[in-house]
């Protein structure tokens, strides 16, 4: 080979896995293990990539992504190292980037599309920042609303986490990984993270095979096929076997059934966790052997690793072979991303151009439009009637409205980085930013107020409550593994002067938005609650705003269905926003003043009381009776629910197929009517209910969707068309089987029983 000629490795014109095996019989074992290392550069990363041979970081601070990017460039082999981030709704811990509602904001859309254009935006963001990334999307299915977690998922209905989870993919991922503005996505928490015990975060999960093959693995599934590359591991263990080793899941059935090929990645210190905490290992060569034979490719922020997988080779545990299957699925991602030719390092000019751009800005703010979710109205909204703003932005009172005063109210009314939610700047994962994202960026419910009422209107302001403080965790500041413990929230007391202050402005006004809602001291990895009520003096400030009699309007800003007392229950109106982003402020003002037209849906159930848990709409039938002796089991609002400013009748659902076989596509069809004097975007909901099943089932299960515009009176006739394929069950044997017999097709604006028109059809053997 003349000096001229590149090495095997670095030579572009060769194929991928001819690359791959050539710089994988160049490595020696320590570099190959390190490559399987992926560290925290929270206190820098020279030690990381110049010791530990690390193939990829975590949580890097801008300054230690330029940092890493030369030390890189000074080891012998100059493998380029895959940058990851807990890139979720937007950049979450770039100053300036677009952070949009949550997960969970997002699947309130029911629009896969508008999804995969958030994830395709946020890649654009993310790539010029040298991330190569990002951990997520989350296809966790809610379960128990005190898990801290829930603002993460899309939901608790796994055919809407598939279809949004798979926009989610495509998003990130664009053309494919030579595209310069692909990230790689990771589907989590693989799986069954999410059936917690008692809430709490990362518990042993009772969860059999059957089980997971019904619910909890069909989303993984579809991401699996819609080619996402990475997937990563939950942290929990299922019948004594923690994930990251568990043979039959990662093996027989992702590997082997599903035929992935793509990397997987431990989540923080799963394999370290299995020596401290679940103890099923006496120490990290044991672990790191058995984490390696179960399939694991890169090991998350477990430093011990990197001298536990070579002892496991010398003592004969680990075969060397074994490693290099895992670091060649690892390399594999580094050369399709074009990363040997392109390390794809932070590009000022590019980020200038491209974060928090106004098309990116504007894509937000219909997001967060559309994430919102009216719950109840009593006619009250929208407040100023008005469907077209001025010049100024204004809504324009109709003619002849009399001048109005509005008090805004509640301790999420004026907090910027609240309304974010988690994985946010502020949320604390990241500590260069410690005041969060730039307060300029955001506009809060009093912002987009202020910004929007008609001209000659008011608007006045009272903090009325505050939520919490923190304190030191009782345990200790530390967790056994050297990670420090959050604080523990402790409730405020009831103000009588903030309350005060609430109540004269509420008085003085003819209408009284009260936004109410969590903090992120309540939400995230680790921060389930025992209760699901408004924490601190934010009842007692609605009970006293409900006693002034005026029309009062409750806003909900928080990271998760929240049980509300009976003051916000009988409100005149009550809003949802799932930590609706920077533009949530203003997208709220606008709903709330008839700008824009309510839209959203629930993807999650609401409780009445937390007792209630878990309160999904597709459970199992079978129980005796249909509520508690003391309290009832309906949930306050349903899966699928949301309110528009105009009324939709359904009727005349007709099944055009009756009797069909398993090979068919089921046809019906039905007329939806805007009864109404506003537009609407309506979401046609379209469930299967199995009347009589081998094994216990779902009562029913949502099959399809459809959004269908309608302009006031507008009547339109909407096709279903369904393959008898998809109306499955998970039988006995753990096949996923359509068994024959009486079937319902269900249609209508949500999952509630009284809402569905019904049709029969029935599937031949």
């Amino acid at each position: 080979m003349s000096p001229s000629t590149p090495l095997p490795y670095l030579d572009p014109e060769r194929p991928v896995a001819e690359r791959v095996e050539d710089l994988l019989g160049r490595m020696t074992l320590a570099e190959k293990t390190g490559q399987m290392l992926q560290l925290n550069a929270k206190d820098g990363v020279r030690h990381l990539v110049e010791d530990l041979y690390a193939g990829s970081i975590l949580h890097a601070s801008p300054e230690h992504v330029r940092e890493a990017a030369a030390a890189t460039g000074r080891t012998r082999l100059r493998i380029p190292l895959l940058v990851a981030e807990d890139c979720i709704h937007g950049h979450s811990f770039w100053v300036g980037a677009t952070i949009y509602p949550t997960q969970l904001g997002m699947a309130a859309t029911w629009d896969p599309e508008l999804v995969e254009r958030v994830a395709r935006a946020t890649a654009v963001e993310v790539a010029s920042t040298g991330v190569h990334w990002t951990f997520s999307p989350v296809l966790c299915i809610t379960r128990d609303l005190r898990w801290g977690r829930v603002s993460e998922t899309f939901g608790e209905d796994p055919f809407l986490i598939g279809e949004l989870a798979s926009a989610m993919v495509r998003g990130y991922q664009g053309e494919g990984l030579s595209d310069p503005t692909a990230v790689l996505a990771c589907a989590k928490h693989f799986a069954g993270y999410s059936e917690t015990q008692g809430g709490r975060d990362a518990s042993e999960a009772d969860i059999s095979r059957r089980k997971l093959r019904s619910w909890f693995l069909p989303p993984f599934e579809r991401v699996a096929r819609e080619g996402c590359r990475t997937f990563m591991l939950g942290y929990q263990s299922m019948d004594g076997v923690p994930v990251t080793v568990n043979d039959w899941l990662l093996n027989e059935v992702l590997r082997g059934e599903w035929d992935y090929t793509g990397t997987l990645v431990t989540d923080w210190d799963n394999v370290g966790r299995m020596v401290w905490e679940q103890k099923i290992y006496a120490d990290h060569t044991q672990a790191a052997a058995a984490a390696v034979r179960a399939g694991n490719d890169v090991v998350m922020t477990t430093p011990q690793f990197f001298e536990g997988a070579q002892n496991a080779v010398a003592q004969g545990t680990l075969d060397e072979a074994e490693i290099d299957a895992a670091v060649r699925r690892v390399l594999t991602l580094k050369f399709e991303l074009g990363l040997f030719e392109d390390p794809r390092h932070p590009d000022p000019a590019r980020q200038a151009a491209v974060i928090g751009s106004p098309a990116h800005e504007a894509l937000n703010l219909e997001t967060a439009r559309r994430s919102l979710v009216l719950l109840t109205n009593d006619g009250t909204l929208p407040l100023a009637g008005g469907l077209e703003a001025g010049a100024d932005g204004r809504a324009l009172a109709g003619p002849g409205a009399t001048p109005r005063t509005v008090a805004v109210v509640g301790p999420n009314a004026d907090d910027p980085q609240t309304q974010l939610g988690d994985w946010a700047g502020s949320s604390g994962q990241a500590d260069w930013l410690p005041d969060g994202q730039p307060r300029a960026m955001i506009r809060t419910v009093l912002d987009g107020l202020r910004a929007h009422v008609p001209e000659d209107w008011t608007v006045t302001y009272a903090q009325g409550a505050e939520i919490l403080s923190v304190g030191p965790d009782p345990e200790g500041a530390y967790f056994p593994d050297g990670q420090p413990r959050p604080h523990v929230v402790v409730p405020a007391e009831p103000s009588r002067s903030l309350i005060d202050e609430a109540v004269a402005a509420a008085e003085g006004a003819d209408h009284v938005v009260a936004v109410v809602g969590d903090r992120i001291e309540l939400v995230g990895e680790g921060r389930s609650t025992a209760t699901l009520e408004l924490v601190g003096d934010q009842v007692a400030l609605l009970d006293a705003l409900a006693a002034t009699g005026t029309p009062l309007v409750v806003v909900v800003i928080s990271s998760k269905p929240l049980v509300l007392p009976p003051s916000a229950l009988g409100a005149a109106a009550i809003v949802h926003a799932f930590n609706p982003g920077m533009q949530g402020g203003r997208a709220v003002a606008e709903l709330l003043l008839g700008l824009v037209e309510p839209s959203g849906r629930l993807p999650v159930s609401f409780a009445r009381h937390a007792g209630q848990q878990p309160t999904y709409y597709n459970q199992i039938r079978g129980q005796h009776g249909s509520r508690y002796a003391d309290l009832t089991q309906r949930p306050a609002f349903a899966f699928g629910e949301g309110l528009s400013y105009t009324t939709v009748t359904y009727t005349d659902l007709e099944m055009l197929t009756e009797n069909v076989q398993a090979g068919d596509v089921l046809r019906a069809r039905v007329t939806v009517t805007n009864t109404g004097s506003r537009p609407v975007r309506e979401t046609v909901q379209v469930y299967v209910s199995d009347l009589v099943t081998s094994v216990t089932w779902a009562e029913k299960e949502l099959k399809a969707y459809r959004q269908v515009d309608l302009a006031p009176g507008e009547a339109r006739e909407v096709s279903v068309e369904l393959p008898v394929a998809d109306c499955t069950l998970v039988d006995a044997r753990g096949r996923r089987v359509v068994e024959p017999g009486d079937f319902e097709l269900l249609v209508g604006p949500s999952s509630r029983d009284d809402v569905l028109l019904r049709g029969a059809f029935t599937v031949k053997g």
